[in-house]
């Protein structure tokens, strides 16, 4: 434990390293990534809950897979209990979440527990084993980082649509709630056809206002000005237009 506690804080520990269970990564050749508006790869995974296809498991729903670069880990450890702290936030938002660690089932189980028995947290999401075959397929091993998985975060809509990915080093765990801002902005803009500005839903300018797409043709500013004129929206400009929803 105490070894898988100096690979989480020591990052660039050596390629060749190979410590206890843990799996290091080797991939003769580059990953394609996954970019967004990708379809969300098809894959059949094992997990702490069985076994699952991907996307097909979340049909008609959103849902969100991040990554670990292995388990016993300080910084894994304390993003699990976070993840888990927020799971109403995301299921009422319809979205489920999935985990992936480099390691194997039981000991997936083993440090579930040991959050259960210790923390205090039992863990509902599943959990999937991977050997580094899968996060090679997610391109999720990013050689400047070391051999170990970077914190990967793929939202993915109700079509098995990747619509954000975000990465953070090893070094810094994930922020709970800018995960679940842009789930809900993405899921605000697929709803109303707007888009969100910077700091959403406490912008600077706009407070909670969301932006207004405008068509630039000349018919399309004739008619926002008529809208504008109506208070439909705010404009500071005809190109940018703000309104509450």
């Amino acid at each position: 434990m105490e070894r898988n506690q100096e690979i989480d804080n020591n990052p660039e520990m050596g390629r060749d390293l190979e410590v206890g269970n843990k799996f290091e990564i080797r991939a003769s050749e580059p990953a394609k990534p996954l970019l967004l508006g990708d379809d969300f790869p098809k894959l059949t995974v094992k997990t702490t809950h069985g076994q699952i296809n991907l996307p097909d498991k979340y049909e008609g729903q959103w849902f969100i897979l991040f990554s670990h670069p292995s388990d016993f880990t300080p910084v894994c450890t304390t993003e699990f209990v976070s993840f888990q702290k927020h799971y109403d936030k995301f299921k009422e938002l319809g979205c489920e979440l999935i985990g992936l660690s480099i390691d194997q089932v039981f000991a997936h189980i083993k440090w579930l527990d040991w959050i259960k028995e210790i923390l205090g947290i039992e863990i509902e999401f599943p959990l999937i084993s991977d050997t580094g075959e899968i996060a090679h397929r997610l391109g999720i091993i990013h050689p400047n980082k070391g051999s170990t998985t970077v914190r990967s975060v793929f939202i993915v809509d109700d079509s098995a649509i990747i619509r954000a990915i975000i990465y953070y080093p090893q070094e810094l765990g994930r922020n709970m709630d800018e995960i679940l801002r842009v789930l809900k902005g993405l899921q605000t803009s697929d709803k109303n056809g707007v888009v969100m500005p910077a700091n959403w839903p406490n912008n600077e300018l706009m407070g909670e206002d969301v932006i207004v797409p405008v068509v630039p043709t000349m018919d399309a500013i004739n008619d926002w000005v008529k809208r504008v004129e109506k208070g439909e929206f705010s404009c500071y400009d005809w190109w940018i237009c703000h309104k509450k929803l």
